[in-house]
């Protein structure tokens, strides 16, 4: 399976073009962002768990990214609430769960066989947040590879993200305008590497989450 696999194309999606897919476990289902392969695939999506859902234990090969949107997503017997941030390295497995429901946006098979860290923040704890720049910041990862944080962006203010290895943007509160399309909350965007990042929040302001240099050396396309 290819959706939006050609990475030296930009994508923007907006909510209203998305379409849930129920998966092969009773009661999750997804919205596929991109994806290339069948059920064991290097996928973006966001999932969402109907309340009282389980899903099998299961290994991660290349890792999982893990942002909570709404609900409680629970894992190894721990709740983590809206705002949360995980990241589980390559090798690693667990057994996802949610008693109340919960919306997550997930990224697999996309870390480095080396990578090691177990990552757990979370992003509603103002200690976690720093100003960089007059901007307010959530560091949630980086290394030579990709950075990836959570940004809070005034009203009509400029992303100016570096774009050289690609660029990838989640909105998680308010709106902003990118490429000259307004994007609402829960909108989805992947700029290759090299693309001008011509994204301004709007009149409300905006949070989002932005993963950056990432792209730099894909050459998966479809």
């Amino acid at each position: 399976m290819l959706i939006n696999a050609d990475f030296s194309r930009p994508v923007i999606l907006a909510p209203h073009q998305y379409q849930w897919v129920p998966s092969p476990q009773n009661g999750v289902e997804r919205i596929m962002l991109d994806r290339i392969g069948a059920e064991k695939a290097r996928a973006t999506s966001i999932v969402r768990y109907a309340p009282a859902s389980v899903f099998p234990r299961h290994l991660h090969p290349r890792g999982e990214e893990i942002l909570v949107l709404d609900g409680t997503f629970s894992e190894g017997g721990v709740d983590y609430p809206a705002g949360w941030y995980l990241r589980n390295p390559p090798g690693s497995s667990h057994q996802p769960s949610s008693g109340e429901g919960a919306v997550i946006f997930v990224k697999l098979r996309q870390m480095p066989s080396h990578e090691q860290r177990h990552v757990r923040i979370d992003t509603r704890d103002p200690a976690n947040w720093r100003v960089e720049q007059g901007r307010e910041v959530c560091p949630l990862f980086a290394d030579g590879a990709e950075q990836v944080t959570l940004q809070r962006l005034a009203p009509h203010e400029a992303l100016l993200a570096d774009a050289d290895g690609g660029l990838e943007l989640l909105v998680l509160e308010g709106d902003v305008i990118a490429q000259q399309q307004f994007c609402a909350r829960c909108a989805w965007m992947r700029l290759p590497a090299g693309a001008l990042p011509a994204i301004v929040a709007g009149a409300r302001g905006a949070t989002v989450y932005l993963k950056t240099r990432h792209l730099a050396a894909t050459t998966l396309k479809g």
